[in-house]
């Protein structure tokens, strides 16, 4: 990391600037920063694929044991196939 990474917090590590940040908030510097523009593209594809209700339902449970919504549990599950797949080819 880039010395001097962080110009409020003087750090030079992201733990500390977290952990500067656990213990400050902006309202306290606030008359030290400036204005920035920037564009974010929050656009991305989604598909959508029918699951039966049977297994949406023991999906749902699952993830919410997990503390992970569904749609991250069938992402990380379709990538752990998609990976397992591609290797035996």
């Amino acid at each position: 990391m880039a010395e001097n990474k962080s110009s409020i917090s003087k750090a030079s590590s992201y733990r500390e600037i977290g952990e500067y940040w656990d213990a400050h908030d902006a309202g306290e510097i606030w008359d030290e920063t400036e204005e920035v523009e920037f564009e974010v593209d929050l656009e991305s594809d989604v598909f959508y694929y029918a699951v039966e209700t049977s297994l949406s339902s023991k999906l749902h449970s699952i993830a919410e044991q997990r503390g992970v919504s569904a749609e991250t549990l069938i992402n990380l599950w379709v990538q752990e196939k998609l990976s397992q797949e591609t290797t035996k080819n």
